[in-house]
């Protein structure tokens, strides 16, 4: 509940400056792609607000920054995966080490007193 006021009262004033932002700026411009001859372009040229000009680049900045940490972090990605199967992979030991020393106490095969319980060994378990 609280995540959600703390949010509302970030976006709520960041949408009311963006809107005022977007009205203040509704004067439309023209771009143009044609990098050599502004006056003939080859690349036809677009009259839109500049407002919509600056949130399609923040967007593709946003964009941009999102696949570049994206990228960063494969590494890291990489090492927790192989982290959670290593784990995955001592669990499934552990679990069938319990099982055997289970089934050995059970059969009498050792010397109770010789050896602990496996709760005994894992008590969180």
């Amino acid at each position: 509940m609280i995540k959600h006021l703390i949010g509302w009262f970030i976006l709520l004033p960041i949408s009311a400056l963006l809107i005022i932002f977007a009205l203040a700026n509704r004067h439309l411009i023209t771009l143009n792609f044609d990098p050599i001859s502004a006056d003939n372009p080859l690349i036809a040229s677009l009259s839109i607000p500049l407002f919509v000009v600056i949130f399609i680049m923040l967007l593709f900045g946003i964009l941009l920054g999102g696949i570049a940490v994206w990228f960063s972090q494969a590494k890291k990605r990489a090492q927790l995966n192989r982290a959670r199967k290593n784990i995955k992979t001592l669990e499934l030991e552990l679990s069938e080490s319990k099982k055997l020393a289970k089934r050995n106490l059970e059969n009498k095969n050792i010397d109770n007193k010789s050896l602990l319980a496996p709760d005994d060994l894992f008590p969180n378990n």
